[in-house]
């Protein structure tokens, strides 16, 4: 992570876990706004638990060939010093009134069905930045339940954390609930980081 005085570290040794406010302006938020609105599709989860409310917002991959997300790319390469070639597309998520993605974690579960499917190539998944784009009428907040930390949407604000231990094992206390938006619309953007080249 490069250093950035607006950047806040959670103090809990159980997980490399950050926030960093106002981290996009309001005006490129409501640019990404207007692409995942124009491209949502229903959400989807690897290694299907049966629980087909687990996971019930709508995503889009947003083009890297859109000027805005563009921009995006360039302001979390500058933060996160991570070589743009690891980084999977950006998405954006939607959540409405009564959706939410229960508790779980990024990296995909080494003894997990889909394992050799999403980590065959690229590996397994590193760091997650994830954006909110909105500030939320009611409901619509992260939490992160084996650090009892929670946090509330507010436009521009990113989280990033690390999906791995210090071995480079994965990290069970990164588990995190998208909790259920109880009044208005959230809006995130997500990008995801690999052990290898993505692509």
């Amino acid at each position: 992570m490069i250093a950035d005085a607006r950047v806040q570290r959670v103090p809990n040794p159980k997980l490399e876990l950050f926030q960093r406010r106002e981290f996009l302006g309001e005006d490129l938020c409501l640019e990404l706004i207007g692409l995942i609105d124009a491209n949502r599709r229903p959400s989807t989860i690897a290694d299907a638990n049966g629980d087909q409310y687990f996971r019930t917002s709508e995503t889009c991959d947003l083009s890297a060939d859109e000027e805005c997300v563009r921009l995006l790319e360039t302001k979390l390469q500058a933060l996160s010093g991570i070589d743009p070639a690891y980084g999977e597309a950006v998405q954006g998520q939607r959540y409405d009134v009564g959706q939410e993605f229960k508790a779980h974690t990024d990296y995909f579960a080494p003894d997990g069905a889909d394992f050799h499917k999403f980590c065959s190539i690229a590996g397994q998944r590193t760091w997650t930045f994830m954006v909110y784009l909105n500030a939320v009428e009611a409901g619509g907040a992260t939490r992160f339940k084996t650090i009892a930390k929670t946090f509330q949407p507010e436009t521009g604000k990113l989280l990033c954390w690390n999906n791995r231990r210090p071995d480079g094992s994965v990290n069970p206390n990164t588990l995190h609930h998208g909790m259920k938006v109880r009044k208005g619309m959230k809006y995130v953007i997500t990008k995801w980081y690999r052990e290898k080249p993505w692509g």
